[in-house]
């Protein structure tokens, strides 16, 4: 099984930083495209920035130029570098991987989520 866990979240200010964190833990064969996303109660999930296993990468028009995504390959985690936070960043941010399995089929898997709060 794999397991993904999200750190990194919390309570800034507008204008403030955060960066996030994710690792994925388990037994698989390769990690493919990782990314995250966000939901606000009431919403549907909406992608917020992705990255392949090489490295491309696309973001949500709403947070490019203020978020970064990268990736650790040899440590099996993504991170969401977030500057220049407003207040409707604000929600419960998920990581997401497209993962490879020992038998060579390949799954999507979710975190459980880390609040991000903005305050104005």
């Amino acid at each position: 099984q794999v397991q993904l866990v999200e750190s990194g979240g919390g309570l800034v200010q507008a204008g403030g930083s955060l960066r996030l964190s994710c690792v994925a833990s388990g037994k698989f064969k390769s990690i493919n495209a990782m990314g995250w996303y966000r939901q606000t109660p009431g919403k549907q999930r909406e992608l917020v920035a992705h990255i392949t296993s090489s490295d491309s990468t696309n973001y949500a028009d709403s947070v490019k130029g203020r978020f970064t995504i990268s990736r650790d390959n040899a440590k099996n985690t993504v991170y969401l570098q977030m500057n220049s936070l407003k207040p409707e960043d604000t929600a419960v941010y998920y990581c997401n991987a497209n993962v490879r399995t020992i038998l060579g089929l390949s799954y999507d898997y979710w975190g459980q989520g880390t609040q991000v709060t903005v305050s104005s």
